[in-house]
């Protein structure tokens, strides 16, 4: 009788438990990708009023000025807190929303605001490229 040999037994072993390393990585990662997609569609209903107002970029500025600049430079420039010239070419509006209500990436705050007022700051955002 043929028996395999130990040696053998362990390197077919070890590759099935790569292959099960690999397939289980693969399989969370689509999973995350899934979960963080989904929160990309889903409708909030403070995103979508904030998307439909015009915002105006004069009133935004005042705004920034007032809550951002601490962070982001009178200017928007970066201090703390990133330049922000380039966001809106960066980010979609929705996250950029998503950003400002939720805070996050540390050490940003979230902060209370109202649709109008946010789309005020959107418009000045978007002024900035």
């Amino acid at each position: 009788m043929n028996s395999p040999s130990s040696k053998s037994l362990i390197n077919d072993e070890q590759k099935i438990s790569s292959w099960r390393i690999f397939f289980l990585t693969i399989a969370t990662l689509t999973i995350l990708i899934f979960f963080w997609t989904v929160g990309d569609f889903q409708q909030n209903p403070f995103i979508t009023e904030t998307l439909s107002i015009q915002g105006e970029a004069l009133s935004g500025s005042k705004l920034f000025k007032i809550n951002c600049a601490g962070c982001h430079g009178i200017s928007a420039q970066g201090f703390v807190g990133p330049d922000l010239h380039e966001a809106t070419q960066e980010m979609s509006d929705k996250k950029i929303i998503n950003q400002v209500i939720r805070g996050l990436t540390p050490p940003m705050p979230s902060f209370e605001i109202e649709p109008q007022s946010m789309a005020d700051l959107l418009a000045y955002m978007h002024s900035l490229n």
